[in-house]
């Protein structure tokens, strides 16, 4: 999943931690469903497109 997570629109560098974290915000329950599950699809993967926005214009 490391490699999905490299072009995924929430993995940011983080200057505290000096490295690349996953930004998506998830409450309590969101977090141990994804920490408990056993797939390596992250259902909140969104490709980083950062020209999406450009190709609309």
């Amino acid at each position: 999943m490391s490699g999905k997570c490299e072009n995924c629109n929430f993995f940011n560098y983080d200057e505290e931690y000096d490295d690349y974290v996953c930004d998506m915000d998830l409450d309590e329950d969101e977090m141990a469903r994804f920490l408990a599950s056993n797939t390596d699809d992250c259902p909140y993967w969104r490709p980083g497109d950062e020209y999406r926005t450009a190709r609309r214009q």
